[in-house]
């Protein structure tokens, strides 16, 4: 069968594999935080790609789609991409965050209920600062840290919690600074600025505003304009289940039905719960007029 899957400026597509994927049983260990011993590319992204490409699938990167194109009868036609090339698919998958589904939706399909209701959900700013100090840092722990401050949410001493950026003589801190609804537009320089102000609270003795302590060596932030979706009262109920009304067409992603709000482990959850959809349907979708449906291998 014939997958085709959209992320965030990617192109998947997969022939003849497998629906259902194994998945690792992370929830019963639910309490644990740890981190990847390197880069989300490398150590995430590169596994599936290549698992994909073993079984005679195909990864694009940077390749974007410009519209859905549908049938006579309004189920999907093909993508049409950004170069003008068009992709067919016997199954879609839409991975992206909801406000690009949104932009995408056809004009048919608007007025849905099950589309209509995205419009409540609408994701919020989020801006990454990391930070790379010339000494390091003694009040800090192998761990995700909850901060008291009211600009900066979590944050964590990278040289301790992750082998990739490990140092024994210096500090790299990785926070994420939030809400950014006012600090989203302002220059790097500002939010450094003010980032250092509330680091000279949580770390008083080796922090300062001025710098004149923990000195850095260099900084690096991280703009999303559009991130997770708001969590604003009343949004539950338009979260859309993985299975769309469209014969062919489902979606992955934090923001749909599953019972973890927007986070990582939402986003694996609901492309489990994607994948289970497309299996449950997988007769319906060979029964299905067009009849282009390859043997699958259903594990």
């Amino acid at each position: 069968m014939r997958i085709c899957f959209i992320g965030e400026g990617e192109v998947y597509t997969a022939e003849n594999t497998t629906t259902e994927q194994r998945w690792a049983s992370w929830e019963k260990h639910g309490s644990k935080m740890a981190f990847l011993d390197g880069s989300p590319p490398e150590r995430v992204c590169m596994p599936i790609v290549n698992h994909i490409q073993s079984l005679g699938g195909e990864v694009r990167l940077n390749t974007r789609i410009q519209k859905i194109e549908l049938d006579g009868n309004g189920t999907v036609k093909n993508f049409l991409l950004t170069s003008g090339e068009v992709i067919e698919g016997d199954v879609y998958v839409f991975a992206t965050p909801v406000d690009i589904l949104k932009l995408l939706l056809p004009e048919n399909w608007k007025e849905m209920l099950y589309f209509k209701r995205l419009e409540k959900l609408v994701g919020v700013p989020v801006i990454n600062v990391h930070i790379w100090f010339v000494r390091k840092l003694k009040n800090t722990y192998d761990h995700l840290l909850f901060s008291r401050s009211p600009l900066l949410s979590v944050y964590t001493d990278m040289s301790v919690t992750c082998k990739d950026y490990h140092n024994p003589n210096q500090s790299m801190l990785e926070l994420v600074f939030a809400p950014t609804e006012e600090w989203i537009s302002r220059n790097d320089s500002e939010i450094i600025d003010a980032t250092m102000k509330e680091l000279a609270k949580l770390f008083p003795d080796e922090i300062s505003a001025d710098r004149s302590k923990a000195k850095i060596v260099k900084y690096h932030v991280v703009k999303t304009p559009r991130s997770v979706y708001k969590t604003v009262p009343n949004c539950e109920p338009c979260r859309p289940l993985q299975r769309s009304p469209i014969e062919g067409f489902y979606l992955a992603g934090d923001y749909t039905k599953q019972k973890y709000l927007a986070s990582m482990e939402g986003a694996v959850l609901s492309g489990k719960l994607c994948a289970q959809a497309i299996i449950q349907d997988y007769e319906l979708l060979v029964a299905r007029p067009k009849g282009r449906l390859a043997e699958a291998s259903i594990r």
